[in-house]
């Protein structure tokens, strides 16, 4: 029986240490701020990341790996294994993806890269279907296929605490954020697949939870709702530097809109939060990947 590894990177929100309680490997996404370069979980911690972009003058910006890191990266691990599945974030969302398929053609057939459309929980979700696969002596090619084959079987909604975060990466126009923030606005976005994009918006944040988990309720009741049945869906909060009281409030929240799932939660991972700020919260969910 082949041994196989599974990989992702920071974008799934797994950090370093939890990667090594997991057996995964994770791969740190590199971030510039004010023009110098910092790797998640490595030398910036979310606390780290969110005191940087509160302060006035600081910009900031993803970049992918580069083909040298990815493959320096999948060298060290193969050098354990026989075949790598490698899981990064979507392909609507960042051209690594792309990039990473590209340079697999290098490596004989012995990493397989998976483009299953996920980000942040969902992605990470991919990851605990991944590993449980490998246990069951799945090859990395079928676990591949597996998780490519459920790849729109996820929802993600988020809401936005403070808009000017989604000012600053163009996504929204200047005017517009001034507006909302006197109306005291908040957008609701989702990501269903490739793309992020804006799902409703509400005044203030009860409403803007409301919106979230009565936009949930309607995937389990419709389109989700065989896998609901079935038992294979698995329901998720996130948020991004939180307060801990009310990061337990969302949770309660949700459990008393979804009595009977156990919910996993875990911070939004910092692509997402560069884009969307501090004070933001998310529910999502994601259908159990199984041969």
């Amino acid at each position: 029986m082949s041994r196989t590894a599974i990989a992702t990177d920071s974008n799934s929100g797994i950090t370093q240490s939890r990667a090594k309680k997991m057996g995964v490997y994770v791969l740190p996404m590199s971030f510039q701020v004010n023009d110098k370069n910092y790797y998640e979980e490595v030398d910036l911690s979310q606390k780290d990341f969110y005191k940087l972009i509160s302060e006035s003058k600081t910009t900031v910006s993803t970049t992918q790996p580069s083909p040298t890191e990815l493959s320096d990266f999948w060298r060290k691990i193969l050098k354990e294994y026989d075949e790598l599945v490698y899981i990064p974030m979507s392909s609507g969302l960042s051209s690594s993806c792309t990039t990473a398929s590209f340079i697999a053609k290098d490596f004989g057939g012995r990493v397989h890269v998976v483009n299953n459309q996920r980000i942040s929980v969902t992605q990470y979700q991919s990851v605990v279907d991944a590993l449980e696969m490998t246990k069951q002596g799945i090859s990395g090619k079928k676990i591949k296929n597996i998780l490519e084959k459920d790849k729109i079987e996820s929802s993600i909604y988020i809401t936005v605490n403070d808009l000017s975060y989604l000012k600053k990466g163009g996504r929204i126009t200047t005017a517009a954020a001034l507006i909302a923030s006197v109306m005291n606005l908040k957008p609701v976005l989702q990501i269903q697949g490739e793309k992020l994009d804006a799902f409703s918006k509400c005044r203030g944040m009860k409403a803007a939870k409301q919106i979230m988990i009565d936009a949930m309720r309607k995937d389990f009741e419709g389109r989700f709702k065989e896998y609901v049945d079935n038992g294979e869906m698995v329901l998720m909060y996130s948020y991004s530097d939180m307060p801990n009281d009310e990061v337990e409030r969302w949770k309660k929240e949700i459990e008393a809109a979804f009595p009977g799932f156990k919910l996993k939660g875990a911070p939004l991972s910092l692509s997402i939060g560069c884009h969307i700020g501090p004070g933001s919260l998310a529910i999502a969910c994601s259908h159990i990947s199984k041969a």
